[in-house]
């Protein structure tokens, strides 16, 4: 009604009332209402006087007030009020999407909605919202995109964008509206939002159905466009748009269009630009390649943050990256000669990537055979260069150090590529054709690790290069495993002597390491010259850990020898106490074991008469305890400290036996006298070579106690010496070393033929020994059986060891019977 602050035509507003007053005149005429009796108690009709029936003694009646108002207008009222609504509402929708404002107010819009949804005509809304979305979205949104789009991908990607903008700010403004009926209708009855009915009549806008498609729809070129911007960022051009590419791929998140559309054609071009990329780059060197394929690779990775791409898309797009750059370009990556010379450069950066490459794709397997031969060839050809044989050792550890650092940290620590480093050492340490060049016929590699093994023992970590020491994450790692520091010195040697060790493992000539092992630790224990007793005997510990007792027995009698020469100079000083009185301190002597310590050779030399008696003294001793034993005195392994009065000071001069005799020489020769060669060598005994050694360390040295004339650094028998007056040291106890002669190539043949000889004699007596304990066995058997019990001594060839079968049965300890061997008790 007009004028009414609601329309009266609502249901809420009908009531409905009830009074206790007998008196009909109260009714109020302004509602207009019909008074009406009980039914139980007929009619009563209203009028100015008493009603006809009225018993007042009956008590109070009630009456019913009911509308006056007829029931067709009302309703016809109604009708009108819900079209006129419905009519602002679809000039509130247009205005809406024409100009962004509805001209009535929200709030009566928003009443507008709430009635229409209580009167049962939430589906009629439904309607008129749905139709006039559609026929916006189809009409003028469609013909502006066409219109600002035009046939530019790229265009068309910002006008898509512009309008989505655009839509969105009218969609907040239609849910404010709408929020009654968005709630109350659309959520309940159908499950779906005004949100949802935009993005679905958006999308179906742009991306049509495939019946309705045509070429050149907008959705197909926002895809296109998307995928342009793409490999702009791609290719560094300077069209790219971060910003837009963003929003792109969130209205396709938004559309729900992003895995069926845009997913495929991504990785379609995705696999094009790679294969364009890597033919680009195919022609350049391995480093340049894997070094372009990581930047690419990681740029990928961070674009797909940037953008917010699935990380689906990004799973799959990998799998093409692995396949058109690493699987496609296996042979490029795995090339021997390219990865060699990444290697040789020691490229841990680029080694590194390649790794991760090949990681990635799955096949860091296929590294092992290409990395194995590398070692291999690398490792062969240091031990066949003659010219440097005295750095061969040297030359393999630091091979060993450049590799297990970029194992570390180049291959993640690979177990399978540590592996292939120890078979490649191994085969390249044990090649019969490498160790042919040698001509020595057991293992050369061998003796250069026990003589290293020297060098370390008797110089300690000076002897050590640079390059083998360790760096700062070996210290880090020692320090977490609970190890000693490696800056500790003893901890850094015991590293050496294990990295050594690692190499020696690889040998099967462990009989030529042992005889050129005991030859240099017999020196070093002699002439006293182990840098450290502790890493003396450390290192017995771990050769008995490595190849058993059967290798260091001899080994650990040269340390048992030592322990009991102390025993035996202290009873021979007590017995000097008991028959002279005093004991004597001008002598010490080592009783050796014949059997366990290497052969020197006899020298017959003139001692001084005080020495002299000594030794007799010893030799009277040692026949009284030990009854039938020899002593054989080497005095090539003596050394003697002598008391020298120069004038410039007093010094103690440590020197070998040779050296004391020769300088003993010069007691009986006047101040201003000399001796000549010749009356040194009728004095001393020496022969030529051993004279003329002594002679050049007394005066031709550092230390020159003696004045050769004429000057130079040659010695000839027609030389004369005198005693150096003008001899100065700073140091009052001063040591002369021996000039040591150079092992001479016969005089190693000749060591080398002799572990040979001792490695027959070794397979004679482990075929014996077998075939005392079988009786009877067939060739092949015998011989599995005599490689495997010798195979920790020596390699010995099967052909070797047939003549060595040969020679025991000319020797009557087998028997050839048919196609087997019959031992010969």
């Amino acid at each position: 009604m007009p004028g009414a602050s609601a329309s009266p035509l609502s249901p809420r507003r009908r009531r409905r009332s009830e009074t206790s007053s007998a008196a009909p005149s109260r009714a109020s005429p302004k509602r207009h209402k019909q008074s009406m009796a009980n039914p139980a108690m007929g009619t009563m009709p209203l009028g100015n006087g008493a009603p006809a029936g009225f018993q007042p003694q009956l008590g109070a009646k009630r009456l019913v007030i009911q509308n006056l108002r007829k029931v067709t207008d009302a309703q016809s009222q109604m009708n009108q009020y819900y079209e006129k609504t419905q009519k602002e509402l679809a000039t509130a929708l247009q205005a809406l999407f024409d100009s962004g404002k509805p001209t009535l107010p929200l709030e009566r819009l928003y009443r507008g909605v709430e009635d229409l949804c209580r009167a049962n005509r939430a589906e009629r809304l439904h309607s008129l919202l749905k139709s006039n979305i559609e026929s916006h979205l189809h009409g003028p949104v469609l013909y502006r995109l066409k219109r600002s789009g035009g046939s530019s991908n790229q265009g068309m990607l910002s006008a898509v964008l512009d309008e989505w903008a655009t839509l969105n700010k009218q969609t907040i403004l239609l849910r404010s509206t709408f929020s009654y009926f968005d709630r109350t209708y659309l959520l309940r009855e159908l499950h779906t939002s005004i949100n949802e009915i935009m993005i679905t009549q958006f999308r179906r806008t742009i991306f049509p159905s495939a019946k309705d498609q045509q070429p050149g729809s907008p959705g197909e070129m926002l895809l296109f466009g998307l995928c342009e911007l793409i490999d702009f960022d791609r290719k560094g051009d300077s069209r790219k748009d971060p910003e837009l590419t963003k929003r792109a791929v969130a209205l396709l998140y938004v559309l729900s269009v992003y895995a069926k559309l845009f997913e495929p054609l991504f990785l379609v071009r995705t696999r094009e630009f790679l294969k364009e990329f890597a033919g680009s780059r195919s022609a350049s060197s391995l480093k340049e390649y894997i070094k372009a394929c990581e930047k690419l690779i990681q740029d990928e990775r961070v674009r797909f943050l940037q953008y917010n791409l699935e990380s689906t898309t990004q799973k799959q797009m990998m799998e093409i990256v692995h396949q058109v750059l690493i699987h496609d370009y296996t042979d490029k990556l795995l090339n021997e000669g390219s990865l060699t010379e990444l290697l040789r450069e020691h490229d841990v950066e680029s080694l590194k990537a390649l790794y991760d490459l090949l990681r990635l794709a799955g096949i860091e397997s296929k590294l092992r055979a290409p990395w194995a031969s590398y070692v291999m060839t690398t490792a062969k050809g240091i031990i066949s260069d003659k010219e440097r044989a005295d750095q061969m050792t040297v030359r393999l550890l630091t091979l060993r150090r450049g590799l297990d650092i970029i194992v570390r940290d180049a291959f993640e620590k690979s177990n399978e590529l540590k592996e292939g480093m120890r078979g490649a050492f191994g085969t390249a340490m044990n090649d019969k054709a490498t160790a042919s060049c040698w001509s020595t016929g057991t293992s050369k590699v061998a003796e250069m690790i026990a003589k290293h093994f020297d060098l370390l023992l008797r110089g300690g970590l000076k002897a050590i290069p640079k390059e083998l020491l360790s760096d700062i994450q070996d210290r880090a790692t020692a320090e977490k495993e609970g190890l000693a520091s490696s800056a500790d010195e003893d901890a850094e040697l015991d590293r050496q002597l294990n990295q050594t060790l690692e190499l020696c493992r690889h040998v099967h000539g462990k009989d030529t390491f042992e005889a050129f092992y005991k030859k240099d630790l017999a020196r070093r224990l002699l002439m006293g010259r182990s840098a450290s007793s502790d890493a003396e005997r450390n290192m017995i510990t771990k050769l008995r850990d490595e190849a058993g007792s059967s290798l260091t027995q001899n080994i650990e009698t040269m340390f048992k020898d030592q322990e009991l020469a102390k025993e035996e100079m202290d009873a021979f000083r007590e017995w000097d106490r008991n028959t002279l009185g005093k004991p004597s301190d001008l002598l010490h002597v080592m009783v050796l074991s014949s059997g366990a310590w290497p052969t020197y050779p006899d020298v017959n030399l003139n001692l001084p008469d005080n020495v002299a008696s000594q030794h007799e003294r010893f030799d009277k001793f040692y026949q009284h305890k030990h009854s039938g034993r020899v002593l054989t005195w080497k005095h090539c392994l003596g050394h003697v400290t002598l008391t020298a009065n120069f004038p410039k000071g007093r010094k103690e001069l440590f020197v070998s036996a040779f050296q004391a005799s020769v300088l003993l020489l010069f007691n009986s020769v006047p101040n201003d006298g000399f001796l000549s060669y010749a009356e040194i060598k009728t004095g001393t005994n020496l022969q030529d070579a051993d004279l003329d050694r002594t002679l050049q360390s007394l005066a031709c040295g550092k230390a020159r106690v003696l004045t050769k004339h004429p000057k130079g650094k040659d010695v000839k028998p027609t030389d004369t010496f005198t005693y150096n007056k003008a001899f100065t040291d700073p140091k009052v106890r001063v040591k002369i070393n021996q000039i040591q002669l150079k092992e001479t190539k016969e005089e190693n043949k000749a060591m080398h033929d002799r572990i040979a000889q001792d490695r027959r004699f070794e397979t004679q007596a482990a075929i014996v020994r077998i075939m005392k304990s079988r009786k009877k066995m067939g060739h092949a058997e015998l011989v599995a059986e005599v490689i495997a019990m010798t195979s920790k001594r020596g390699s010995v060839e099967p052909p070797e060891i047939k003549k060595e079968i040969e020679n025991l049965i000319e020797k009557d300890y087998i028997d050839r019977e048919e196609n087997s061997y019959v031992y010969q008790a």
